[in-house]
């Protein structure tokens, strides 16, 4: 506790002062002198700034702590006291598992990372013994060697309760306070699980678009050579080689072209502009866009949606989302089936895409949208498809502020749906950010 000093006044340092200044004053009177005059004011000012000297001094002892032993030792406490529920708080906080061992491998400290890491929902992991918690070899093989002195980091491990999680693993030794040998050891668990799935996604992502490109360019360079060989000479068949060429060429354009595309709406960089607009008007120029591929094999496109009805949506990327499911409807339909486009109006707006092919097995709808991803690859391949048109649908209406989704039964068809909000729930300008789960995204 802080004692407060008094100021102690001194009365005969004021006398003085004073009766310096009457001796002044007296002498003036009796002198008029300009002498007296100084004398006197300087006596005065002696006196004056002498008791403030004095005053000054006490104040500054006055405002010096004076504490008591118990009072300096609650002080301390307290400030200990405040560090360590701050250090407490931000290990509570940490998303990484945090884990300290001492010579016997006994846990000295632990924090909720550390217990979600080991499935502990309720209790302590201090005093317990690392064999207790895991029976994982790479773990108490990190830790062991710590003990050891040994710096161990890049320990990756890997967990499967209640779900598959992978975390990168650092253990470094703690020394004891002499500097002679090791107290303990503290591990700390990084969770690389996304990571690790993105990196995962990305070799996949790298390994289609290499087999996707090296099909086309391997028929191209083929019949190049043959044509160079000396079937150059023959025109039916230089022709059809020519056209072979040709067809791959663009279907190597048609890929490059998707690829870009989806990578600018990852990126945030296409913007949707949303405005009020009729829907059943842009969905006749959807139609009209495919009527020649759909009568090829006798499939009827039916619009089925109100003249009247509007949507709050940016019409070239609507445009654009129901030419690839329409166009998806027509090629794995059947010949003579049916593609049929409705809608249904409410809180939110859902147009939907139905056809009369094959149906999707169930197993293959949850990764329907992953970019490259077909039910049959070959059949796919053989339409001209490049694996990405449900990718871009869906990063498009997610864009919107929406979502696709997709229903089949087999031997009867599938319905693809485009859910979006009403005119208060998209603002124009840029694109949302979109948020980036594992990228995935495509084909059918």
């Amino acid at each position: 506790m802080i004692t407060k000093v008094a100021i102690v006044f001194r009365p005969h340092r004021f006398l003085l002062a004073i009766c310096a200044t009457l001796v002044g004053i007296l002498i003036l009177i009796f002198s008029y002198s300009f002498i007296a005059l100084v004398a006197a004011t300087l006596g005065f000012l002696a006196g004056y700034f002498l008791l403030k000297h004095r005053q000054a001094k006490q104040q500054r002892t006055s405002s010096l702590p004076t504490q008591n032993a118990a009072g300096s030792s609650d002080s301390r406490s307290t400030e200990i006291f405040a560090l360590g529920k701050l250090f407490e708080a931000t290990l509570d906080e940490m998303r990484e598992g945090l884990l300290v061992v001492d010579n016997d491998m006994r846990v000295v400290a632990s924090n909720p990372a550390a217990h979600r890491l080991f499935n502990l929902v309720t209790g302590r992991l201090e005093s317990q013994r690392l064999t207790e918690l895991t029976r994982n070899p790479a773990i108490y093989s990190a830790f062991h060697d710590a003990l050891k002195g040994n710096e161990r980091s890049g320990v990756e491990i890997e967990t499967h309760a209640p779900t598959r999680r992978v975390f990168d693993l650092r253990v470094v030794p703690l020394g004891n306070s002499d500097g002679t040998g090791t107290a303990g050891a503290i591990g700390v668990f990084f969770d690389i699980t996304q990571l690790e799935k993105l990196e995962r996604v990305r070799q996949e992502f790298l390994s289609n678009v290499s087999h996707e490109l090296k099909t086309p360019l391997t028929a191209i360079v083929a019949f190049v050579e043959t044509l160079e060989a000396g079937a150059l000479d023959d025109r039916e068949n230089s022709e059809r080689f020519l056209e072979i060429i040709r067809k791959n060429a663009a279907r190597m354009q048609n890929l490059i072209d998707d690829i870009l595309e989806l990578s600018a709406i990852e990126a945030g960089n296409v913007g949707v502009k949303a405005e009020e607009i009729e829907l059943s008007p842009l969905i006749n120029d959807v139609i009209m866009s495919l009527a020649a591929k759909a009568s090829s094999r006798g499939i009827t496109v039916k619009n089925h949606v109100p003249p009247d009805t509007l949507v709050f949506v940016d019409a070239r990327r609507l445009e654009q989302m129901l030419t690839n499911l329409v166009d998806n409807a027509i090629k794995f339909n059947r010949d003579g089936g049916m593609v049929t486009i409705g809608c249904e109006a409410g809180a939110r707006t859902r147009i939907l895409v139905k056809d009369t092919g094959e149906g999707i097995p169930a197993q293959h709808l949850e990764r329907l949208f992953e970019r490259f991803y077909r039910v049959d690859r070959a059949r796919s391949r053989d339409m001209g498809g490049t694996g990405l048109g449900l990718a871009i649908v869906k990063h498009l209406a997610r864009a919107h502020g929406g979502e696709v989704r997709v229903s089949s039964q087999l031997g009867k068809g599938s319905t693809f749906e485009i859910d979006l909000p009403q005119a208060n729930g998209v603002s124009g300008g840029p694109e949302p950010a979109v948020k980036r789960e594992p990228i995935s995204t495509p084909g059918y």
